[in-house]
């Protein structure tokens, strides 16, 4: 699963994504806040994008799942989406490294996980990237990792 998130006023986007075994158990996640990219399309491809780097070593099939449909759209048809052309085609690259990729669809409801982390990494006043695979529990304003 993979979130970003964007606002036009903050000072970062945040990104998120969590990778789940077969029996949908959390094995390893991500977070990070880069400098707020230029639309919350631009957040939602960037976190893909760090979130296939990232998992290449794990694993070589690659499934993942969007809260965010214009992204779908985007991948599967990239010839339409001109503005985006130098990312789309890292994608693309990407993919070759997989022997099965695959994006869907699923609702910010079976997404909050993820979508809490790039939430929260959002609103971090500072740059923050974090990989590892412990679940991370929010607290206000704080955080910690059991």
């Amino acid at each position: 699963m993979v979130d970003g998130s964007w606002t036009s006023t903050a000072q970062f986007s945040g990104m998120g994504w969590v990778w789940k075994d077969t029996m949908g158990k959390i094995q390893l996640m991500g977070l990070r806040n880069l400098q707020r990219r230029e639309t919350a399309l631009h957040s939602e491809l960037e976190t893909l994008q760090w979130a296939m780097e990232s998992m290449i070593q794990h694993a070589t099939c690659q499934r993942f799942g969007t809260d965010y449909k214009d992204l779908i759209v985007m991948i599967e048809q990239p010839q339409d989406m001109t503005n985006f052309s130098t990312e789309l085609e890292i994608i693309q690259t990407l993919r070759l490294c997989s022997l099965d990729f695959k994006i869907s669809y699923f609702p910010r409801t079976q997404n909050e996980i993820v979508d809490s982390l790039a939430r929260n990494a959002h609103f971090l006043h500072r740059s923050l990237c974090f990989i590892g695979c412990s679940i991370p529990v929010w607290l206000p304003g704080h955080f910690k990792f059991e």
